[in-house]
């Protein structure tokens, strides 16, 4: 069995669908599966779509082969002129919607391999659903194309270019039961379909004393982990405790551990500490001394960070508007969920003012 995943970017980068890919591909090959990644030459989603960043070729990255293929140019200012209104949902015409997936991340080279080399592979899988190279590699062999589409409900789920996407591939991977609901209702599902969750690496350690005495931390504290942006919810997770310490004459802290910019206001330089990009031990040493892991997102199909708090024996704290993040709660039965700033705080004082329920 020869399995291609089609990704839009391949390498070492921390979270969200490039990160399962990676996992997934390097895990089928160590269990026997010849697996390949065919990607363009962009090095992630934060650089440049036009930029081609990686040397177009074949190359390997623990013992997977990459194809890499040069990015079509594009109109960077029509794109973003459009993915301005998808981004405060509103409703764009099927004009601009065909503007859209022309003017985002594309490789003709990359199509035109799949097209000729079909034959090559048994299985074609497709992560995630909304970029070009999902979007037109996915209707080249449809009847062998398989998708991962980490659906969130957000504007670019109810585009109407992509209900065709998802009834044609001959099937759907999905993560939780939310997202595949999600799925189900938005487009009408005609090939197979499975929830599989994803794999994590349970093989860990952790050490919470190890982490306090390296940056010095005493106090309770909040932990977010991943990337800082407004599509996780970062700034309100900072409103959120800047209006909590405001209020609450206490040695809370909040700890912001991954990549992106943040903005921390003056006045709570003391209480926020941002250490950025840690390396994977501090990571895991951190779940364990954190009071408890907030992840605000509403934009999540699987949280690998809440996984990873709960190996960590420590509770999470999520917005009630992910239905994937609040079901992950509910169902695991180690997390509380909220929906305004009242909740929020609420939830905080519960977790800080019940420490033996919290630890259980």
């Amino acid at each position: 069995m020869k399995i291609a995943f089609v990704v839009p970017w391949y390498g070492d980068i921390p979270g969200g669908a490039e990160s399962e890919c990676k996992n997934t591909a390097e895990n089928l090959s160590r269990n026997g599966i010849e697996v390949e990644i065919i990607t363009t030459c962009v090095k992630e989603f934060n650089s440049d779509w036009s930029t081609n960043y990686y040397e177009e070729g074949v190359s390997k990255l623990n013992n997977v082969t990459i194809r890499r293929f040069k990015v079509r140019q594009r109109n960077t200012k029509l794109f973003d002129r459009i993915n301005f209104k998808l981004m405060r949902n509103q409703k764009i015409s099927p004009k601009e919607e065909r503007i859209y997936i022309e003017e985002m991340i594309n490789s003709d080279d990359l199509y035109r391999y799949i097209e000729t080399h079909g034959s090559d592979y048994d299985y074609f899988i497709f992560i995630p659903y909304m970029f070009g190279t999902t979007y037109y590699g996915s209707q080249i062999h449809p009847k062998k194309s398989f998708l991962i589409p980490c659906l969130h409900d957000e504007s670019y789920a109810y585009m109407d270019i992509y209900k065709d996407m998802f009834q044609n591939v001959a099937g759907l991977i999905f993560h939780a039961e939310p997202e595949a609901k999600l799925a189900n209702e938005i487009f009408n599902i005609r090939g197979k379909q499975i929830i599989l969750g994803e794999g994590i690496d349970t093989n860990i350690s952790f050490e919470p004393k190890r982490f306090r005495e390296k940056y010095g931390i005493d106090s309770d504290f909040i932990l977010y982990a991943g990337r800082r942006e407004p599509g996780k919810n970062t700034p309100l997770l900072i409103d959120f405790f800047c209006k909590y310490k405001k209020r609450n004459q206490n040695e809370l802290k909040l700890v912001l551990i991954g990549s992106g910019e943040v903005s921390i206001p003056e006045k709570f330089k003391k209480d926020i500490i941002d250490l950025g990009f840690v390396h994977k031990q501090d990571k895991y040493d951190s779940f364990a001394a954190a009071s408890l892991v907030c992840q605000p997102s509403v934009n999540e199909s699987f949280s690998i960070v809440i996984m990873e708090a709960w190996l960590c024996f420590t509770p999470v704290l999520v917005h009630s508007r992910c239905a994937v993040t609040k079901n992950h709660c509910i169902k695991g039965n180690s997390g509380l969920y909220f929906d305004n700033f009242e909740e929020f705080e609420g939830c905080i004082n519960f977790y800080l003012d019940n420490p033996q329920l919290r630890n259980k």
